[in-house]
This record gives C-alpha cells, sequence and structure tokens, in this order.
C-alpha cells in the first residue's frame, strides 16, 4: 500500500509540469495531503521518527486548507525533487528478513 501511494503522489507530481488547469493542481494538493498524511500515520506507529518527520512536513506543504505561494517554478522544483525522492523511497526501503 505504501509503494501504490507513493508511486501515485510520484506521478501526479510529474504531470503538474504540464500545463493544466488550476483544478488539476487543488485535486494533486488534496491527494497530497492525504497520502502524505498516511504516510505520515504508518510510520508513526512503525517508530521511524525520520520517515514520520518528512511525510509530515510535506502534507503540511501540499495541504489544500491554506494556499502556500511559491510561485509555478518553485513549485516546479518541488514537484520533480519530492517525486523523485518518493521513487527513490521506494528502492532505499530496508528489505524484510526471513526470520
Amino acid at each position: 500500500m505504501r509503494n501504490i501511494i507513493k508511486i501515485v503522489l510520484a506521478i501526479l507530481f510529474f504531470i503538474c509540469l504540464a500545463d493544466m488547469p488550476y483544478g488539476y493542481y487543488q485535486l494533486v494538493r488534496f491527494v497530497a495531503f492525504i497520502g502524505f498524511s498516511i504516510l505520515t500515520y504508518q510510520d508513526y506507529q512503525q517508530g521511524k521518527q525520520t520517515e514520520m518527520f518528512i511525510y509530515g512536513v510535506l502534507a503540511l506543504l501540499f495541504q489544500p486548507f491554506l494556499k502556500i505561494a511559491l510561485g509555478r517554478e518553485l513549485w516546479n522544483i518541488v514537484d520533480v525533487i519530492v517525486g523523485i525522492g518518493l521513487i527513490i523511497s521506494i528502492w532505499k526501503q530496508p528489505k524484510k528478513s526471513n526470520t
């Protein structure tokens, strides 16, 4: 489930680089807020403090209630960095032992 959330969010962020209607960006903010909130809660349950903090900050950054005006260029940079970070985090997960 975690990987699905990360992949969906990464795809949504990369699509943000195209010239989309404003409603799409609002949808992305809402979906990102929910996705990052879920990831934050899961990391809280697993005791992963660093990841919990990162996803919590991202949930606040993308939250749809109070718009954070960074400008289109800066938002594009944020979208790319977060999208790449999400993809990398899928492959950097610690391997589960068989014991």
